[in-house]
């Protein structure tokens, strides 16, 4: 249902260097680029850009899921982002109260915004 998602970075060359580590386990990389503002994904098509902070006042925290292909994905996305020096919100698990298979692993990006890997499948 999503097509793409955009977000602002106070810092959108450290945030480019986070994304970078974080996203390559999930299958995904830099799709596109203009300037500061790049786009993630599969190529061809980016489903996840980041820019500079250009707009709005304060800093408003979005929670941003990404789809893992598997349990082992969603693992290498949580080490990927504590080399990065993330925040570590919730370490991977299941989360049974989602649902049976949920497994997920939650950390701050360098804006601060909740941002998990998710795998809906059994092991």
């Amino acid at each position: 249902m999503l097509d793409h998602l955009s977000i602002q970075c106070a810092d959108a060359a450290s945030s480019a260097r986070f994304y970078d580590s974080v996203l390559e386990p999930l299958g995904g990389g830099r799709v596109m680029e203009f300037g500061e503002v790049i786009g993630f994904g599969v190529a061809p098509m980016p489903t996840f850009w980041i820019g500079p902070l250009t707009s709005g006042n304060g800093f408003r925290e979005s929670h941003i899921a990404f789809s893992a292909p598997n349990r082992r994905a969603v693992q290498a996305f949580f080490d990927a982002a504590v080399r990065a020096g993330a925040e570590v919100l919730h370490a991977p698990r299941l989360w049974p109260e989602y649902n049976e298979n949920y497994f997920g692993a939650f950390v701050r990006d360098p804006d601060g915004n909740n941002v998990e890997a998710v795998c809906h499948l059994p092991e």
